[in-house]
């Protein structure tokens, strides 16, 4: 599995952006898929997940209301629509994909994730 994220970049206080994840995978149907963040200096932080089946969403408490994930199968992307952006929300953003052992599992522990891709920054600032 390989994973390609895009979409970050500057943006001020309240603004909206939204990355995207394109996986190569024989069966994206397959795999579970989440977004992480990571700031300088802090642990790696669960952001939003979908299941392999697409129907469960799961988010961290800190993007409750402001985030929103989808996932493409027709083009073997998800995307995380990102809206009312903080000041904290600045960090590295990574998706992970893992084979999903259960079809309805949203997986929000990074160590539950085998594949990841490259990062993708994103600051807010004024």
């Amino acid at each position: 599995v390989q994973l390609q994220a895009s979409g970050g970049g500057l943006v001020q206080p309240g603004g909206s952006l939204r990355l995207s994840c394109a996986a190569s995978v024989r069966r994206f149907s397959s795999v579970a898929m989440g977004w992480f963040r990571q700031a300088p200096g802090k642990e790696r932080e669960f952001v939003a997940g979908v299941s392999a089946s697409g129907e469960y969403l799961s988010y961290g408490n800190s993007v409750i209301g402001r985030f929103t994930m989808s996932r493409d199968k027709s083009k073997n992307t998800v995307y995380l629509e990102m809206n009312s952006l903080k000041l904290e929300d600045t960090a590295v953003y990574y998706c992970a994909a893992e084979p999903a052992r259960s079809y309805h599992r949203v997986y929000t522990d990074p160590g539950g994730y085998d594949y990841w891709g490259q990062g993708t920054q994103v600051t807010v600032s004024s």
